[in-house]
């Protein structure tokens, strides 16, 4: 049985974040440690893009185009969806998610749900602080695990996939005494 370490280096990775305007006060702080976390891991400022997005709702489709784009080993999603006296919020925060999700799956590309879900401000404040919850430091760690992740499965897909087609050949295989 193989076990995979989990790895936090991000020397080599190029990675997208996708931030949203809106509600800057909690989504600036998102994206100052999200950017702290990446280069204290390895990654060079040269290798991060940022793009920012009018809120929450497009997120997914930026992410998703980053993410096929071939440019990026993974894509942070940042933003902060905070509860009104509205249905508005179960709205967005069902489609966000969904998109998000949805973006990973079809690109097969790591997509981090660093988007914010709170029932006030307070507590959007609160998770987006580096020295509390640091919801952008943990976004790039988790976008740095999964890209290696990624990369191993990837490598080893294409190993067997190499071995396998090697067999049909006649190479590779294992011959015994006539």
């Amino acid at each position: 049985m193989k076990q995979r370490k989990e790895s936090h280096d991000a020397t080599g990775f190029r990675v997208g974040i996708v931030v949203a305007k809106f509600n800057k006060f909690v989504t600036s702080k998102l994206l100052s440690s999200c950017l702290d976390g990446l280069t204290k891991h390895g990654l060079k400022g040269e290798d991060i893009e940022v793009v920012r997005v009018p809120g929450a709702f497009e997120i997914p489709l930026v992410a998703g185009t980053m993410a096929k784009s071939g440019r990026v080993n993974a894509v942070i999603c940042l933003g902060a969806i905070i509860q009104g006296d509205t249905p508005h919020f179960d709205y967005i925060c069902a489609e966000v998610s969904r998109g998000i999700g949805q973006a990973a799956l079809d690109a097969e590309v790591p997509i981090i749900f660093g988007v914010l879900t709170t029932h006030t401000i307070a507590q959007a404040i609160e998770r987006a602080d580096p020295t509390k919850f640091n919801r952008g430091g943990e976004a790039a760690k988790s976008a740095i695990e999964m890209a290696t992740v990624m990369r191993k499965i990837k490598g080893e897909v294409g190993k067997f996939e190499s071995d396998k087609s090697a067999s049909k050949n006649g190479r590779g295989q294992v011959r015994g005494k006539r």
